[in-house]
């Protein structure tokens, strides 16, 4: 179904749907170029278009725990830095 872009997108999944706040979603655009094809759009109605290979190479990432650990090891600097500031 073509959304308001008139793209054909595919919906994957949303990524929490607990709530009615809206939610990230990934998508398929099967119209786009292949290092487009990708769609994550945020709650905002922002997206990042990627090509396949850079999504599972986002998937072997998080599935080997580096994303996890590089995003603790940043959440835990800025958590430092604000906390600093707070003295």
């Amino acid at each position: 179904m073509p959304d308001a872009d008139g793209a054909t997108r595919q919906h994957l999944t949303t990524f929490c749907g607990k709530c009615s706040c809206g939610c990230p979603q990934l998508f398929v655009d099967h119209d786009a170029p292949a290092e487009r094809r990708i769609v994550l759009m945020d709650d905002f109605g922002q997206q990042v278009q990627m090509s396949v290979d850079q999504l599972y190479e986002i998937i072997d990432q998080a599935k080997s725990g580096a994303l996890e650990s590089v995003l603790d090891s940043a959440l835990a600097v800025t958590s430092g830095i604000q906390d600093a500031a707070g003295q």
